[in-house]
């Protein structure tokens, strides 16, 4: 029987609310070799795969029920995960458009300049996505210049006075106490109010680009504590970056914008409701991710490149256009704003979080020798990144099973802020590293034992905030480093880095990545310019730059766009080539041993994803053995009652329901007429939508289009409509609502076949039919996500509610 064991998931709770707001509803527990697994659909008879005016479900073994009902439900002291597992909890998105006689009535009434309307709104909305994406990131990079800088300052006067008296263990106490204290604050703020703030945010993105409902994920509160979680992890010294949150932080802020009202604020401002579905949402999501991107890094190019290779489930040129206008606007508002704050207004010289400088190809260009060293060290990146992952991946687990509680998430944290602190204390004490202080660009240099005029070079990595750590590495002459510090910083920023990524914070991995890969870049610089006898082509800050993007591939896998992103930082195309080699090496090494970072933690959640193809291995499967069944279908005039007994089980959450033609003076079914949604089902009943049996003759109250939007996202639940008794023998008739032409196929369709089409039009239910187009089954997500390659071939995961 597959795992039942609930496990901590990214929204933080056991049961919890959807977008939809559907509380209290539950999923049922299926199994891959259970009675109603997909495997054994061939031992059905036809006339078992439907069921009318009913609600059919999967049936459970009775001892095992019998077990569940006599065990207490109390909290585990080990929550078990099983990899093996794809979560029935998540739900997925209707991107398919319902073409029902509503829509097609609203379209043919809009002419040609009403379409005109709506598409400049989709430009404003993009350009509002850009600016405000931009000023958020502004508003991260003051706010952590400033406290940081500060607690900065106050740690250095510290460790200068205590350094002549004696005494530095004040020193320490007082650096790890302020880690410590930023750092809890900010991870209470995630742990307790929000937790799928967690992180960087770009997993859950990429599964809500993909089609997959993450509770919570594009919510104002979401944003809130995005913002102010990243700046407290930042300033409380931990090893992370503020780049990556921006793409959650962006995608928060254009599924706001674009539906025109707040929903935690409670406002609707009556705009923009045109574009309330998920397909509309999704476009403009795509947009924020680039708009985020292009904040991070000044790369508008690489946002739009992001939003294609990491996460979009559709794409067209005119969704490009508009994508790459969000990313122009972003960047140009962060620039414009950060220029004039730095007191240089018409330089327009900040283009992004993070700039890497100048890199200038007269003096750091490449030879034809070096390619076999770039791809050389493209190896060396995908085996660092696959052993960083592999480690995160047990660090993970582990989290998942005993560190669930959001206490000790947050103890952890501190736990970590404090040993971070301690860490690059001892290393900047231990080390004799000492370099001339004139014409060095340090921000905050530390004398500690070096002699007057001189500063200690460890402090440049530790004791800064992690971006100007990076283009320290990149662009201080050659001779800033000792090789032994290089290779101590690389050695335990590397386990912190790793240790770091998945507490409950608010915190990105890009920026530790390059980092990591940086500092070990310039030492491989270091190691050649040794070898050569200070040959002026081995410039070690040419080979951090190399070093950064084999670390950061080999890690989050991203070729394409990491490529072009990091072109755009850099300012150079000049290194377009050997940044490619680099990450095309890196990920193919990376992937030779463990998937992406990612794809990892996303995997770990059980989250049904779909990638880009069906398994190679799956053509001997057809979508009579994928598909789920038996299925519950509706009459086109169906009794009230019924309708809410359906949509009233607990045991089942469906949310597509085939509309079937049935003749009542006979058992047998008619072909498929349709298809209806849930939350269509539960705004016909909210309006009284149906008449008396007696008066069939009589005119439904009429809806628009307007009222399913008006309750877009958060659909009330059934148990929140009251019908009467009366109410439930009346007849509702679906026809006008239901969308009389769903994608169907055969049931002896190939597994690929069926996963195209799903894929590729981002569909939420593709009804499976006979020859006769009678219902037999219901392709899902979770029925092709549980397939997948594993190492002995093609294997079935087990679906389970967790």
């Amino acid at each position: 029987m597959a795992n039942v064991a609930k496990k901590v998931s990214w929204s933080g709770r056991d049961r919890d609310d959807d977008e939809d707001g559907r509380a209290g509803e539950t999923t049922p527990l299926l199994n891959g070799t259970g009675p109603g697994a997909a495997g054994s659909g061939r031992q059905l008879t036809p006339s078992s795969f439907l069921r009318i005016g009913q609600l059919s479900n999967v049936d459970l073994n009775e001892d095992i029920c019998e077990l569940e009902t006599e065990v207490p439900r109390q909290r585990p002291n080990e929550i078990p995960h099983n990899e093996k597992l794809l979560s029935l909890k998540y739900e997925s998105l209707d991107y398919d458009n319902s073409e029902n006689q509503l829509f097609l009535e609203e379209e043919r009434r809009i002419n040609h300049a009403a379409f005109r309307t709506v598409e400049i709104k989709r430009w404003v909305i993009c350009a509002m996505i850009g600016i405000l994406t931009g000023l958020v990131a502004c508003f991260i990079d003051i706010v952590v210049e400033n406290l940081a800088g500060l607690k900065y300052r106050v740690v250095k006067d510290n460790i200068d006075k205590f350094t002549a008296k004696g005494g530095l263990s004040f020193s320490l106490l007082l650096w790890a106490t302020l880690n410590a204290s930023v750092v809890m604050v900010g991870s209470v703020i995630v742990a307790f109010i929000e937790p799928v703030a967690a992180g960087s945010g770009i997993p859950q993105i990429k599964c809500y680009l993909n089609g997959v409902k993450i509770p919570h994920v594009v919510r104002l509160k979401t944003l809130v504590i995005k913002v102010c979680g990243v700046i407290l992890s930042v300033v409380g010294g931990l090893a992370v970056g503020k780049e990556g949150p921006m793409i959650h932080s962006g995608s928060v802020i254009a599924a706001g914008i674009s539906q025109g009202r707040s929903t935690s604020l409670k406002r609707d401002f009556k705009i923009f409701e045109y574009f309330r579905r998920d397909t509309e949402k999704r476009d403009f999501v795509s947009a924020g991710a680039a708009a985020g991107v292009s904040a991070a890094f000044g790369a508008p190019v690489g946002g739009v490149l992001f939003s294609l290779e990491e996460g979009a489930s559709f794409w067209n040129q005119f969704l490009t256009w508009r994508i790459f206008f969000a990313s122009m606007i972003s960047t140009f508002t962060l620039n414009s704003v950060l220029s004039v704050y730095h007191g240089n207004a018409w330089d327009l010289s900040s283009p992004g979080l993070i700039n890497f400088g100048r890199f200038d190809s007269e003096k750091m260009g490449y030879t034809i020798q070096e390619i076999p060293i770039f791809i050389f060290m493209g190896v060396v990146g995908g085996i660092l990144g696959a052993l960083f992952n592999a480690l995160n991946y047990w660090l993970t687990m582990f989290r998942i099973r005993y560190i669930h509680r959001p206490c000790l998430q947050v103890v952890e944290a501190m736990l970590v802020a404090a040993v971070t602190a301690t860490v690059g204390f001892v290393m900047i004490y231990c080390s004799r590293d000492c370099q001339p202080i004139q014409g060095s660009s340090v921000a905050y240099p530390l004398q500690l034992f070096c002699a007057d005029g001189e500063y200690n070079s460890m402090a440049t990595a530790f004791f800064n905030t992690p971006e100007k750590s990076v283009v320290s590495l990149f662009h201080d002459p050659p001779g800033s480093y000792n090789p032994m510090t290089l290779g101590m910083f690389t050695l335990m920023y590397f386990f912190l880095a790793c240790w770091t990524y998945g507490l409950t914070v608010s915190a990105g991995v890009f920026i530790p990545s390059l980092l990591i890969g940086a500092a070990w870049g310039r030492l491989f610089g270091i190691s050649l310019s040794y070898l050569t006898k200070g040959s002026i082509w081995a410039d070690p800050g040419k080979y951090a730059l190399m070093g950064a993007a084999a670390q950061l591939g080999g890690i989050v896998r991203m070729t394409l766009s990491l490529t072009v992103i990091m072109m755009e930082a850099t300012g150079n195309v000049t290194y377009g080539f050997p940044i490619m080699l680099v990450l095309m090496t890196a990920k193919i090494v990376g992937d030779y041993f463990v998937e992406g970072l990612y794809d990892m933690h996303i995997q770990l959640q059980s989250v049904p994803f779909l990638h880009w193809e069906a398994p190679v291995t799956s053509h001997s499967l057809t979508a009579r053995e994928v598909m789920s069944t038996p299925v519950t279908c509706l009459r086109r005039i169906e009794r009230v009652g019924t309708v809410v007994d359906i949509l009233s089980d607990t045991s089942s959450n469906h949310n597509g329901f085939p509309v079937v033609e049935s003749n009542p003076d006979t058992t047998q079914v008619a072909g498929l007429r349709g298809l209806i949604l849930r939350s269509q089902l539960i705004v016909l009943l909210k309006h009284k939508v149906f008449v008396e049996r007696a008066n069939l003759n009589l005119v439904q109250r009429r809806l628009k289009l307007k009222d399913f939007r008006d309750a877009y996202p958060r659909f009330p639940p059934i148990q929140s409509i009251h019908v009467s008794q009366d109410e439930r023998e009346c007849m509702i008739d679906l026809s006008e609502f239901m969308n009389p032409s769903p994608y169907t196929v055969p049931q002896e369709a190939s597994l690929p076949r069926v996963f195209k089409l799903f894929r590729a039009l981002g569909l939420r239910h593709l009804v499976v039919v006979d020859n006769r187009n009678e219902v037999v089954g219901m392709v899902t997500r979770k029925d092709l996500a549980r397939y997948r390659l594993g190492k002995e071939g093609l294997e079935e995961l087990s679906l389970a509610q967790t």
